[in-house]
């Protein structure tokens, strides 16, 4: 099992930009499908980006896609989400997820289960 600990997160001002970051240990990531997911208080936990575990083919929610990217390092021993023209309601705790439980990523919260491999959590507040 792979180990998963987030950072980068913090306060910034709309418009503004964060990149997040993901280091495993314990493997690579370079057999896992992985995505970061984020979560409002009260709300559901919901898929931003994911990116598979071959390819390196992308998948994004609307309501980030042209503004977020989600990438891995060429070790594939960190995961990243830069976040750009940020607003108000990207305001959340953001989570990387990873699974080798299937190779062709999702954010679908159907699936959200599937991702066996979870961080702690990164907050990230948008605000002015």
């Amino acid at each position: 099992q792979v180990q998963l600990v987030e950072s980068g997160g913090g306060l910034v001002q709309p418009g503004g930009s964060l990149r997040l970051s993901c280091a495993a240990s314990g493997a690579t990531l370079g057999n896992y499908a992985v995505a970061w997911f984020r979560q409002v208080s009260g709300k559901e936990r919901e898929g931003v980006a994911c990116m598979n575990s071959y390819l390196d083919i992308t998948y994004y929610d609307e309501s980030v896609k042209g503004r977020f990217t989600i990438s891995k390092d060429n070790a594939k021993t960190t995961m990243y989400l830069q976040m750009n023209s940020l607003k108000p309601e990207d305001t959340a705790v953001y989570y990387c997820a990873a699974t080798t439980l299937f190779s062709r990523c999702s954010i679908d919260p159907i699936r959200r289960p599937e991702y066996d491999n979870w961080g702690q959590g990164t907050q990230v507040t948008v605000s002015s």
